[in-house]
């Protein structure tokens, strides 16, 4: 299976991304991609929640999901977006931030809700309480397809390991992480966890991010920075492509003889033993 992470710049305007995704999406079909993944937050990325509000829909009526899945079904492909926000219906006026595997026939075949929200405190400006609008998900999710069972995580997630070994026992042999990275714990920790991902569950691992500036020209926030450097990762641990800062799609050949190899070699995911304490 030949795969393409989809890399891009988007804003607070979901209407100028939503064509910035169907171009990049396009071009990776015409590359031959029978899977293609975007990243984390494809529809808008606003630091305000009012505006999220203004442009938020139900996933039953969000424009950027029903584009791409018609996208997907007039080309026969595998699509992962990545993330969209979409609102929940939940008492406290929160949204979700929603990962949505659509099938070649265009229909919805797995969702997840991003479970770990990214709450920090990156320095003394760049602070981040995700959990002030998005809800987070309680559930972890797994998909079969023709080319092997898709794990679904999504950014922060990246930093809980238990959550993809999970995955991973339950039969996943692909996990995907789409993000929107921070640029300064992107330069520091992107790579190492996504490969760490991939030795301790002997899964392909696929990333695609977010990169560059992005602007919010409708709710006059002061825009952020993400680090992009979308990453496919082998089962043994091996980066077999790295999209580095610049929008635009990149291709990665998947082989599922490669994740039977790497966990014949160290079976650590059936080794696991009960312990006492702390």
């Amino acid at each position: 299976m030949r795969a393409a992470l989809v890399q891009m710049t988007v804003s607070d305007d979901p209407v100028a991304n939503l064509a910035q995704v169907q171009g990049l999406v396009m071009r990776a079909i015409q590359g031959g991609a029978g899977f293609v993944l975007t990243p984390e937050c494809t529809n808008i990325l606003s630091s305000s929640r009012d505006h999220l509000r203004r442009h938020l829909a139900d996933e039953a009526d969000d424009p950027t999901l029903a584009a791409l899945r018609d996208q997907a079904a007039r080309a026969g492909v595998w699509l992962l977006i990545g993330s969209l926000g979409v609102l929940s219906g939940d008492a406290d006026g929160r949204f979700a931030n929603r990962s949505f595997l659509i099938a070649p026939d265009g229909s919805v075949a797995a969702r997840y809700d991003k479970i770990h929200m990214f709450d920090v405190n990156v320095s003394e400006t760049e602070v981040y309480r995700e959990s002030a609008s998005y809800r987070p998900g309680d559930r972890a999710v797994t998909a079969e397809t023709p080319f092997g069972t898709i794990g679904l995580t999504v950014c922060y997630d990246v930093r809980f390991a238990h959550l993809h070994r999970r995955l991973a026992q339950a039969g996943a042999t692909i996990l995907t992480v789409p993000a929107a990275f921070n640029h300064i714990t992107g330069a520091a920790h992107w790579h190492v966890l996504l490969r760490a991902r991939a030795i301790e569950t002997g899964c392909y691992v696929l990333a695609p991010a977010q990169t560059g500036f992005h602007a919010e020209p409708l709710s006059g926030g002061k825009g952020r920075r993400t680090y992009g450097h979308s990453l496919a990762v082998d089962p043994w641990g091996q980066v077999l492509a790295d999209a580095g800062p610049a929008p635009g799609v990149t291709f990665v050949d998947l082989d599922p003889a490669q994740v039977r190899a790497a966990r014949a070699r160290i079976p650590s995911l059936t080794h696991d033993r009960d312990f006492a304490g702390p």
